[in-house]
């Protein structure tokens, strides 16, 4: 942060120094500075307001009266969190320098962010979605077999485009997926999937093998190349926005849209869990969440007292 020469109080004065700190021994990026500039230019004018000069005079009361005027103006917990990270960081700094005796920071809480429950699709959009594809074209035919992959299985979307034809244990109707940290686990995979890739394996994807290395990988793209993140992020947008869904459609979708319709049908939670191959079931569990949403939302809307 530039240095400012005019008449400063204490608290100017301390900010500049905690910014030449940051810059200098910090190593902070100009839009980290910025963000912390402006977080702080906030909590200092808050003290300011009440007659609070010298940031070495605020108190865990003063500093609670802050976050609760976040609070009140409607701030996001994540900005807020923000707010208070980098108030304690100002605060810690002084007292690192010997300016300050006591932090009034040291007993704050950061509030609990709540998770946003991600966006599902009905059965109905699934479906569809799946017919978008031109099954007539052989990228179609590709097309479709991954969409189905990706809802039948709730892979992430790096697990398919890893997929290689050993991994294809269709007799048992599982597929050998390498998810997070290179751990593997086997993921059924049902009938309509197992159809839509056993096309694609036998009237597409010879063709594609021969323009490129395509080192057994089952998903290829137009030169025979293993098919890309990218490429699938674009696919399912663009089928997403041929069949008019107005939501938010991304790969993840089809694997939040998965795990919720298994619970909806009453599979059990540890089941889910091992095929979404989380490693903590708490993860899982923001599934149930969007069960209990909709179940409120069938209640409020078919119940006489809704």
């Amino acid at each position: 942060m530039p240095a400012r020469h005019s008449t400063l109080t204490d608290i100017e004065r301390q900010l500049d120094r905690y910014f030449e700190f940051l810059r200098l021994e910090k190593n902070l990026s100009p839009r980290s500075l910025s963000s912390y500039n402006f977080d702080l230019v906030k909590y200092s004018d808050f003290l300011k307001r009440n007659s609070i000069t010298n940031a070495v005079q605020a108190t865990e009361d003063s500093v609670s009266k802050f976050i609760h005027r976040l609070h009140k103006s409607g701030l996001a917990p994540r900005s807020i969190a923000r707010h208070i990270s980098a108030v304690r960081g100002f605060h810690r700094f002084l007292v690192a320098e010997q300016e300050a005796k006591n932090d009034p920071t040291e007993n704050l809480e950061p509030p609990k962010r709540t998770r946003k429950l991600p966006e599902v699709l009905t059965v109905h959009e699934i479906d569809e979605i799946f017919k978008q594809p031109d099954v007539h074209q052989p990228l179609g035919v590709r097309d479709r077999a991954i969409l189905e992959v990706l809802y039948a299985t709730g892979v992430r979307v790096t697990e398919p485009i890893s997929l290689k034809e050993p991994n294809l244990l269709f007799k048992d109707g599982l597929i050998l997926v390498y998810g997070k940290g290179s751990k593997e686990r086997l993921v059924p995979i049902g009938k309509s999937a197992r159809k839509w890739v056993e096309r694609y394996r036998r009237d597409v994807r010879v063709s594609l093998a021969k323009r490129g290395s395509s080192v057994n990988y089952v998903f290829l793209n137009a030169r025979g190349k293993r098919i890309s993140r990218a490429a699938i992020w674009d696919m399912v947008a663009k089928y997403a926005r041929l069949a008019k869904i107005q939501k938010e459609v991304h790969p993840h979708t089809f694997r939040h849209s998965f795990a919720t319709h298994l619970l909806e049908g009453g599979a059990d939670l540890r089941a889910v869990q091992e095929m979404l191959g989380h490693a903590d079931i708490s993860t899982t569990q923001i599934y149930t969440h969007i069960d209990r949403e909709y179940l409120k939302e069938v209640h409020r809307t078919f119940h006489p007292r809704g």
